[in-house]
């Protein structure tokens, strides 16, 4: 029996790999729903033009103004699933209601480990050996629901979020697939394990690398801030070089031939690149007096 299926996402790429797994499995895809972004509050989201000319011609888009106007969009097309990846609303329980299926969430751990909104940030700062996607139903709470499919995938070597994503696509695809499976043959999903973490967004006091830290725990922090934010959508990694601030981007435990070379708690860290802050950032930072630690 085929389904009536409404995509959420922020993320073209998502929206894209999920309309071809919906696809492949026989169903329907209807309509995105999504959202802007008009405070900044979740960090730099992609342009909202961007994604909404991505999808198919025949898709409806949905962009509810409020979480109160998310219910009455998705009942107005009538869906028997919703599948979500990269939305950071919470959804209201009205919404959750209204496909007679409910809503599959795509989670970029290995739930229940890492709830909340930045799971590939804080599986590289509590330096993970793998992470992960798994796809659960959404219920009230954040992350919490049965889970019909789960995957790990190794984190290796940092790498920036554009050669690190599209890997996890794959595993991503693969992942939705075995879900819409489980649910199509009326499984309810398996409960979660108790216990679990939920990690929400870095705190000003991660903003500053601290160099009095061990050099593999400044080492991911760093590495983390490119898959992460603060509560007001600003980005850290930030050291002071000769009397600048610079954000680090990437940073190395080993010597690599031009990086410069950093002295931490323990021993060397190399800075393989770094970017100046822009003049508003500048203005505002103020590098922090020297840790006690």
């Amino acid at each position: 029996m085929s389904w009536r299926v409404v995509i959420v996402t922020r993320i073209a790429p998502v929206l894209a790999g999920f309309d071809a797994v919906v696809r492949a499995a026989g169903h329907e895809p209807v309509a995105l729903l999504t959202m802007r972004d008009n405070d900044g509050r979740y960090g730099a989201l992609p342009e909202i033009g961007e994604l909404v000319m991505s999808a198919a011609p025949e898709l409806d888009v949905l962009i509810p103004a409020r979480r109160s106007a998310v219910a009455p969009l998705l009942a107005s097309v009538q869906p028997d699933l919703v599948v979500c990846m990269g939305f950071p609303w919470k959804i209201p329980p009205d919404a959750l209601a209204v496909p007679r299926l409910g809503w599959l969430n795509g989670h970029p751990s290995l739930l229940p480990r890492h709830r909340g909104p930045l799971p590939v940030a804080w599986a590289i700062r509590d330096g993970d050996e793998e992470i992960g996607i798994t796809f659960h139903r959404m219920d009230a709470e954040l992350d919490t629901g049965p889970i019909l499919a789960q995957r790990s995938y190794r984190l290796g070597k940092p790498q920036p979020p554009d050669a690190f994503y599209p890997e996890l696509g794959l595993v991503v695809a693969e992942a939705l697939a075995e879900a819409l499976e489980r649910l199509a043959a009326g499984d309810e999903g398996t409960p979660q394990e108790e216990g679990g973490s939920y990690e929400s967004f870095f705190s000003e006091d991660d903003v500053w690398l601290d160099l009095s830290r061990p050099a593999i725990e400044v080492h991911r922090l760093a590495w983390a801030w490119r898959y992460a934010m603060s509560i007001d959508g600003a980005h850290g990694a930030l050291l002071e070089l000769d009397g600048e601030p610079v954000r680090a981007l990437a940073t190395s435990l080993t010597e690599v031939d031009g990086a410069r070379r950093l002295e931490c708690a323990d021993g060397p860290l190399w800075l393989v690149e770094a970017e100046p802050l822009s003049e508003e950032e500048a203005t505002s930072s103020t590098a922090p007096a020297p840790s006690t630690h």
